[in-house]
């Protein structure tokens, strides 16, 4: 079975050197959606507005096969009329 890497670049890049065997890249892909969301649940209350990470899911050589992207954005409901993140709701 193939290897699939799960790296995390949050600012800081967190390189997954062990990967895991799995069928193929269907596989890998449901995978990284359950992965992401444990990311998320385990770093919700850290997030900040304006913040974003990647999860860039490779190959054994290393060849990236995609990418799930998140962005914290806030609307126009809680920056304010100044467009201040502190602006109360």
């Amino acid at each position: 079975m193939p290897r699939f890497f799960f790296n995390i670049d949050d600012g800081v890049s967190i390189p997954d050197h062990a990967g895991r065997e799995l069928a193929d890249w269907h596989e890998a892909q449901h995978v990284a959606i359950r992965l992401a969301g444990e990311v998320i649940a385990d770093s919700a209350r850290r997030m900040k507005l304006g913040e974003d990470w990647t999860m860039s899911v490779t190959n054994e050589v290393g060849l990236v096969l995609f990418r799930l992207d998140f962005h914290v954005t806030g609307s126009a409901a809680i920056m304010g009329s100044e467009g201040r993140e502190d602006a109360p709701a």
